[in-house]
């Protein structure tokens, strides 16, 4: 699966409100996807940091994007569990988002996700996820 064909993708099987944040397939391989959550204004909270529920909605989708890529195409899935840990705001920088699978099973799918600004070498925030595959 390419880049263009991953956000074919996101265009395709994802809520208007998440295509309102608009990511970006960045890198794509058989075990992980790199996307870019743009900054917005519009996804600040008070004080001006991207607001957490962006930041999860994107590690989110791109654990969707990387289990798409490595099973060759879009399948039903669910999240079964997300847990975040955020470590520092972020202000006026796009975030990039890296979903790397750990395990990738038949019916499971197992991910942990960076989220670091543009530009900075430190996590803003970290996620891991779990999916079920329902096809």
């Amino acid at each position: 699966m390419t880049p263009a064909e991953a956000d074919k993708l996101l265009s395709d099987n994802f809520a208007p409100w998440v295509l309102e944040l608009g990511l970006t397939v960045e890198e794509l391989d058989d075990r992980r996807a790199v996307l870019r959550l743009p900054w917005s204004a519009r996804l600040a909270r008070e004080g001006g940091g991207m607001s957490g529920q962006a930041l999860m909605a994107a590690a989110d989708t791109a654990t969707v994007i990387a289990v798409s890529a490595a099973r060759g195409g879009f399948v039903p899935m669910t999240t079964v569990q997300q847990s975040t840990s955020f470590q520092r705001a972020v202000t006026d920088a796009d975030v990039l988002v890296e979903a790397v699978l750990g395990k990738l099973g038949r019916r499971m799918a197992f991910a942990d996700i960076t989220m670091t600004a543009e530009g900075s070498t430190e996590f803003a925030a970290r996620a891991s996820t779990v999916y079920a595959l329902l096809g």
